[in-house]
């Protein structure tokens, strides 16, 4: 197997690169490719419904001389199901979205168009509020003035609700016997109910009034932050800093004093005396 694996791969002397033949890609090639529908859309020649998630085998190109702030758009062909007319669409990055060039049309879709709407308002918005704090403060209060309505407008319809609730007679009767039931007129019931709106719009008028005076003094020392013109002060003298740390003493080690050493006298050590033996002392 070692003679498969090539790991040395010989050149000869008089090897030229350039005069290699490069396979290099067409600008304007096409590639297969099976995806889905990303919207629904009806032919024009037979009528027929291509609902959206279908899955068909495309053909992709990228769009020469077409493109959005660097991004490449590009196109996909695909032929209908039952007439096999084909049709093309491509990439829309501008609006997230894909536009159908030919050969087909894209079924309506309402909420695509609130969509938009809210991107426009919102943008036209941000657009005017931009260096405007003013702008910026009346806009507020508008959507503070807009969600006090929606809550007013809510809890009118919880009283009419429960106005309109639904009794069985049964126990209209029993409670009638009991005296629990007073009928009330329903000129006084409209007063009623007038004085309890009325106190309860009093009670967020003085709070949003509240939160309205904050921000006119917020916006107003920000302005005012702005506009003042930057006095530079004096540079002030710099104070020597005098530490608090105390110098440290060095104290040297006093060499050790060197102690002579006492000779001891030498040892005398007795020598045993040798014993000899003969033949007589045996």
């Amino acid at each position: 197997m070692g003679e498969r694996k090539v790991l040395i791969k010989y050149y000869a002397p008089d090897f030229d690169p350039s005069k290699l033949i490069k396979n290099r890609r067409p600008k304007d090639k096409q590639d297969n490719v099976r995806m889905m529908l990303p919207m629904s859309i009806r032919c024009n020649t037979c009528g027929n419904y291509m609902y959206i998630g279908t899955k068909f085998n495309m053909r992709k190109e990228t769009c020469l001389n077409e493109d959005y702030l660097g991004i490449r758009i590009y196109r996909f062909y695909l032929k209908c199901t039952t007439c096999y007319a084909e049709v093309t669409f491509k990439t829309d990055p501008k609006n997230f979205d894909y536009v159908v060039e030919h050969g087909a049309t894209r079924n309506y879709e309402p909420w695509r168009d609130a969509m938009r709407a809210e991107w426009t308002l919102k943008e036209m918005k941000e657009n005017e509020e931009e260096g405007n704090a003013m702008k910026f403060l009346e806009n507020k209060t508008s959507d503070s003035k807009r969600e006090m309505d929606i809550m007013d407008a809510i809890d009118e319809i919880k009283q009419l609700n429960k106005r309109k609730a639904l009794i069985p007679p049964d126990e209209l009767l029993k409670m009638i016997d009991r005296g629990e039931f007073e009928e009330i007129d329903p000129k006084e019931e409209e007063d009623l109910i007038k004085k309890v709106f009325a106190e309860k719009k009093s009670k967020r008028l003085e709070e949003i009034e509240e939160q309205l005076e904050k921000e006119e003094q917020n916006a107003t020392e920000q302005v005012a932050k702005l506009t003042a013109p930057v006095v530079q002060e004096p540079a002030k003298p710099q104070k020597k800093i005098i530490s608090a740390i105390k110098p440290v003493k060095v104290v040297k080690a006093e060499t050790p004093v060197a102690t002579p050493k006492t000779e001891r006298p030498p040892t005398t050590e007795r020598k045993k005396p040798m014993l000899s033996y003969s033949d007589d002392d045996e």
